[in-house]
């Protein structure tokens, strides 16, 4: 059999009906693992102890653990998330007063590679399965302590390249018989697969969904992101535009602001012509600088000056509340540059 986490709650319901199981035992187990955070049978008492063995056996749970941990002067805390394979991921957890924000990883690396990103340098390695995804956000609650409000799928990975496993994952996220996380507080994040976002569309759910743009020039946006060259703005315009259709949701436009590239009147202009072809609004984000990348950010002028230009157009725009930039945990920095704790604890 399959480990647990790897199905959806159907296909865990069809795996317990196989054993020749009741129908309720597939809900009992799904509220020990996902409503409680169980990391194994052995902590669900209202199982006899011959069925926890069983189940050992014929669907093993795996739960991952926490083996580095850092907090920010903002309160923020970064997780290196280690599995049960060897592999791992990071997290960030993020306090706003009485909320509790995770951004949390879908795969493990992450192949799409753009050019002001860590994890793109660092290359991909596996997806992630839903109850990875789903563990990142019950570790969170463990640490911090407190209830989870907002999650972002904005951490290591494209979301969309993942999507069978995340949709399984959010299922889990938004059921109140589990983590019951409204389907408005939950972020799917993309670099702007246009397969994939028509499918997203398709799931039904009122997500909200956040594309990178970064650029709204073809040849621009080419060198941000080399992955989805392939992938024309035009193409990707339409498929938002079929999202707005299916789902009447405004898509979230993402644009990392960097000096002399990206933020030019020029490159204005290109956003909003396209915000103006599409139902959505701008997040600006002031560039987190890396080893890797010679990049360097606009600057706090260049950013209001360009949130102005797009207010003005009529463009709701606003630039993001970067948070962990001093332990490496903001937007385009998570990497796993301590990966061999998790071999080493």
């Amino acid at each position: 059999m399959r480990p647990y986490k790897e199905l959806s709650l159907a296909e865990a319901a069809t795996a317990i009906k196989e054993l020749d199981l009741p129908a309720f035992r597939a809900r009992q187990i799904a509220q020990w693992v996902y409503g409680k955070g169980a990391a194994s049978y052995d902590e669900m008492t209202n199982l006899s102890r011959s069925l926890r063995e069983r189940l050992a056996v014929e669907l093993p749970l795996y739960t991952p653990r926490i083996v580095d941990r850092q907090i920010s002067r903002d309160g923020t805390r970064k997780y290196i998330v280690a599995f049960h394979d060897g592999a791992s991921t990071e997290m960030v957890a993020m306090p706003y007063g009485n909320r509790l924000t995770v951004c949390f990883s879908t795969q493990v690396g992450c192949a799409m590679q753009c050019s002001f990103c860590a994890t793109g340098k660092e290359g991909f390695t596996r997806n992630l399965v839903p109850g990875e995804m789903v563990d990142q956000i019950i570790l969170a609650e463990k640490d911090m302590g407190t209830r989870v409000s907002n999650v972002v799928s904005m951490g290591q990975g494209e979301p969309l390249l993942n999507l069978e496993n995340l949709s399984a994952a959010l299922e889990i996220l938004n059921d109140p018989a589990y983590r019951g996380i409204g389907a408005r507080h939950i972020v799917v994040s993309t670099c702007g697969i246009v397969q994939g976002i028509r499918a997203f569309a398709d799931i039904g759910e009122q997500y909200v969904l956040a594309v990178s743009l970064h650029s709204a020039i073809q040849e621009t946006r080419d060198m941000i992101m080399p992955r989805v060259a392939n992938q024309p703005i035009d193409a990707l315009i339409e498929a938002i535009q079929e999202y707005d259709r299916k789902t009447h949701r405004r898509v979230t436009f993402e644009y990392v602001l960097i000096q002399g590239m990206n933020d030019d009147r020029r490159h204005i202009d290109a956003l909003i012509d396209i915000c103006r072809r599409t139902h959505s609004n701008v997040n600006l984000i002031e560039l987190n600088e890396i080893e890797e990348s010679p990049f360097r950010p606009s600057g706090r002028k260049v950013s209001l000056e360009f949130v102005k230009r797009l207010k003005s157009a009529g463009i709701e725009a606003t630039i993001r509340d970067s948070r962990g930039s001093d332990i490496a945990g903001a937007c385009g920095q998570l990497k796993n540059e301590r990966a061999r704790l998790c071999s080493d604890i």
